[in-house]
């Protein structure tokens, strides 16, 4: 069956206009163009369209959703196994925010009580599904599934007082990252402070420190946009290359 781009966009949901944005970026590209200059699109691109909707789900740019559509070895069926997996790893990590969320009501009713622990095992479970989600892929082939289970399991098990001083001393990297960047000096106490603050931050989750392995990581955030985009984001400012170049200063 053909659909007009009209038609198609009622039957999937989304907006003609998203549907053009497609076709110019070359994402998702009309079977044909009629004498009429209408759009016309067929079962493929019934199937890709599906297939991107599904990334877009799991809160994928448009930009990494294009790379591995077009990968010469992309497989459809593989790609909805693993959005499979993805979804339903994103409705494990819903199914345990809403019970602790019961439990922190009946905590506050007095029916339970709950240790300040458990009151947030679930966001550090969260945080181990978004960053499969994102990054689990690229990470397990750079240090491979033990190291990476490993780093998990340590994360889940922080007492609550760890993590949120994981969580400061994450914030603090990236305030100290922007002032580095207004007066850039790799041999500063400042930048010396960076170092050691992001190599704290690692050994809350890593078993045990690596300085081939920091370096590794490092290029891994410039290199992956995904990470370049979640640091220079906290910053309001683009810091990655310069937490990039204070790490190899520091582990030569």
């Amino acid at each position: 069956m053909k659909y007009t781009i009209k038609k198609l966009a009622e039957l999937a949901g989304v907006s003609t206009r998203t549907l053009r944005y497609y076709d110019q970026i070359g994402l998702l590209k009309p079977s044909e163009v009629n004498e009429n200059n209408y759009r016309i699109y067929d079962e493929k691109n019934v199937n890709k369209l599906q297939q991107i909707l599904f990334y877009r789900a799991l809160d994928f740019p448009l930009n990494r959703i294009q790379k591995l559509i077009n990968d010469p070895n992309f497989s459809r069926l593989q790609a909805l196994k693993e959005q499979q997996l993805l979804l339903k790893s994103k409705r494990d990590e819903l199914e345990s925010l809403l019970t602790n969320i019961d439990a922190t009501i009946k905590d506050f009713q007095g029916e339970e009580k709950m240790t300040d622990d458990e009151k947030f095992e679930a966001f550090k479970q969260t945080k181990i599904s978004e960053n499969e989600q994102r990054f689990g892929q690229e990470i397990r082939e750079n240090y491979g599934k033990r190291v990476v289970d490993a780093a998990n399991d340590k994360f889940v098990k922080l007492s609550e007082k760890k993590y949120q001083a994981m969580n400061n001393l994450e914030a603090e990297l990236i305030q100290d990252l922007v002032e580095l960047k207004k007066h850039p000096n790799l041999n500063s106490d400042l930048a010396r402070k960076i170092f050691e603050e992001h190599k704290q931050w690692l050994k809350y989750t890593w078993s045990k420190y690596n300085e081939k392995m920091h370096r590794g990581l490092v290029n891994l955030y410039v290199e992956d946009e995904r990470f370049t985009k979640y640091y220079d984001d906290k910053a309001n400012t683009e810091v990655v290359k310069l937490l990039r170049d204070v790490i190899y200063k520091y582990t030569e």
